[in-house]
């Protein structure tokens, strides 16, 4: 199939991106704990596939080596990648990897610290430099001549053409407008154009306490072709309450690339998390899919059993593992925004 096309997160990867963390002010007060976090997320992913981790200098691999180390993980399966960066989000700030010709290409859009922060400057480099380690031929996407801004966070595909996506990210003309002027048409467009898309799902808001401004991967993903988890929340009065059902009625009218409906499995919210009075992004719906397991933030909420219990269902074939997530969302994200998946190069799956 010579068609373009963005793959799902399930199929076969090469390798998952990470890039091990170094800026303390992303876990303010709390950034001790974060490192062994990592250690977790990459002992349960290496058994399967490559992790290609981003240090920030020499230096920081020696150091980066001796913490694996010491907590037995194996390193064989470990590329290291020097390369200095502002902040480790590679969910966000790597390229998009499709499926032309037979082979693994990768769409370098642009990336401004999700149109809120000053620190990105550096992290504009990460996609090349992966695209140099991978040895892929990339395509850096425009409309109209102009770069187009895009986090990978911001949209979720079923592999077959549909795209998941929310209004309050992509389409708010006041608040983090990371393509002024652009409207569902020119997005539209240009998911067609880069990631072979025929069909995008719009949502509307996505969860509270996410300063990305409504990514989809705190909200709502695709875990089959016609399958999604959505987050509920059952309190009338927290505020996420009416944004969550809301979203639901949108998704029971929407319909997928084939014109058939979506299955839809609603996934709890853990009770709220609050850092000095700001509500925090937690929500089990920021998972990854690795070869071999599904990685599943947990809070040490009563919510956290049953969230694993029901991705143990939808992913039979993977080991489903809780990873404490309690420190790590204090940088406003959780696992999924941390990593990156790269397609199998060598062939279709």
């Amino acid at each position: 199939m010579n068609k373009r096309r963005l793959p799902a997160e399930w199929e076969k990867h090469d390798s998952t991106l990470l890039c091990w963390p170094h800026q303390k002010e992303d876990w303010p007060g709390r950034f001790m704990p974060i490192p062994w976090v990592y250690t977790e997320i990459i002992r349960h992913i290496i058994p399967a596939e490559k992790v290609r981790l981003i240090v920030q200098s020499a230096k920081h691999e020696v150091k980066v080596r001796r913490i694996l180390l010491k907590s037995g993980i194996d390193l064989e399966n470990i590329q290291f990648i020097v390369l200095t960066t502002d902040r480790g989000w590679l969910r966000d700030s790597s390229p998009a990897f499709v499926w032309q010709q037979n082979t693994v290409q990768a769409v370098n859009f642009w990336f401004n610290g999700w149109a809120k922060y000053a620190t990105w400057h550096q992290d504009v480099h990460i996609p090349k430099k992966i695209n140099d380690v991978l040895a892929i031929d990339y395509e850096i996407a425009k409309f109209k001549d102009r770069p187009v801004v895009l986090e990978g966070g911001a949209i979720d595909s079923n592999g077959r053409g549909t795209l998941l996506a929310t209004e309050e990210c992509l389409l708010d003309p006041k608040v983090q407008v990371r393509n002024p002027g652009f409207n569902k048409k020119d997005y539209e467009q240009v998911f067609k154009d880069y990631l072979g898309i025929s069909n995008t799902i719009w949502l509307g808001q996505g969860i509270a306490g996410d300063d990305t401004h409504g990514h989809v991967d705190d909200l709502c993903r695709f875990v089959n072709h016609d399958t999604v988890v959505l987050c509920r929340e059952e309190n009338p009065e927290d505020e996420n309450y009416k944004p969550l059902r809301e979203n639901r009625e949108r998704l029971q009218d929407a319909r997928l690339e084939d014109g058939r409906k979506l299955n839809i499995i609603d996934l709890p919210m853990p009770a709220p998390v609050v850092f000095e009075g700001l509500r925090l992004p937690a929500s089990y719906v920021n998972f990854y899919i690795a070869n071999n397991a599904v990685l599943v933030p947990t809070f040490n909420d009563p919510n956290d059993r049953l969230a694993l219990n029901i991705m143990s269902e939808l992913f039979p074939d993977r080991k489903v593992t809780g990873i404490h997530a309690v420190d790590l969302v204090w940088g406003l994200g959780t696992i999924h925004c941390l990593t990156h998946e790269v397609p199998a190069l060598n062939n279709e799956q």
